[in-house]
């Protein structure tokens, strides 16, 4: 794990997965850990109880944290929020978030691009759903809710290198949507939303930046401010990062939801918070 000052900005920021949480957040009690705000990656902490507690610590210290949630501030997300509030595709049935790549694939005599870290369990905390799921999650969360009722998940190993490389989570909603959650080290396939509808359907690609709505295809407009610009406007206005960090618990309220799914092998009960 490296930790390094960045910018003008006093900073502290984590790599792929955080360190012991509960040590940092006792680190932080009752003063200000050496006048540095929090810039770090997502997952921000292996369980809720931890991640509410470096939030709480960070509101006590005058911290500014924000959690690296990038996809948020892209332009196909603010493109497909504005088809589902617009109404076009009827009342919400189904929903996909597909993110992968081939990191775990040896290639030409040599083991995959990706560190043997990101396959071990006390450096990782997880495998592929908690790396690179993590966006799928946040994402799927944004468009049909953070409140589904249950988690289903299942777990494989395509180049048996230790934890998961291939992923995919079933949420179930109360309304009867379902969400598909999918994340892999395994296949170098392009990233693929897709919303489906009473009324209509949504997909998107990033193999060219395309975004259809019922066949016709509709404009990518720019991403707007990214997380880290997001960070460095919270400090100098001196304002708090209310939807990142309820965004952020929730993401690892489903992660280790899914993780616990996966273990046991069958669908869970799930109770979880919607972000307005």
């Amino acid at each position: 794990m490296s930790w390094a000052n960045c910018w003008p900005v006093p900073t502290w920021t984590a790599s792929s997965s955080p360190p012991r949480p509960t040590s940092i957040a006792t680190s932080w009690s009752g003063r200000r850990p050496a006048g540095k705000h929090i810039f770090t990656e997502k997952v921000l902490a292996p369980t809720v109880a931890e991640a509410t507690e470096i939030i709480a610590a960070a509101d006590a210290n005058g911290v500014k944290l924000v959690v690296s949630l990038p996809r948020l501030a892209h332009g196909y997300t603010q493109a497909i929020r504005d088809v589902i509030a617009g109404g076009e595709l009827g009342r919400l049935t189904y929903g996909r978030v597909r993110l992968s790549h081939d990191g775990a694939i040896p290639r030409n005599g040599n083991d995959g691009w990706l560190p043997q870290r990101f396959f071990d369990q006390k450096a990782a905390i997880g495998g592929a759903l908690t790396d690179l799921g993590c966006h799928p999650v946040y994402l799927l969360q944004l468009f049909l809710g953070a409140g589904p009722e249950t988690v289903s998940a299942t777990y494989r190993s395509v180049a048996g290198r230790g934890l998961e490389d291939n992923a995919v989570v079933t949420v179930g909603y109360p309304d009867q949507k379902i969400g598909v959650i999918e994340a892999g080290f395994a296949s170098p396939n392009p990233f693929t939303i897709e919303i489906f509808g009473t009324d209509g359907s949504l997909t998107y690609t990033d193999e060219g930046n395309v975004l259809r709505v019922a066949g016709k295809q509709l404009p990518v407009p720019e991403h707007s401010l990214d997380p880290f610009g997001q960070w460095v406007d919270h400090i100098t206005e001196g304002t708090r990062a209310d939807d990142n960090l309820a965004r952020a618990v929730e993401l690892t309220r489903l992660v280790v939801a899914a993780n616990e799914a996966a273990e046991q092998g069958q669908a869970i009960a799930y109770s979880g918070k919607e972000v307005s």
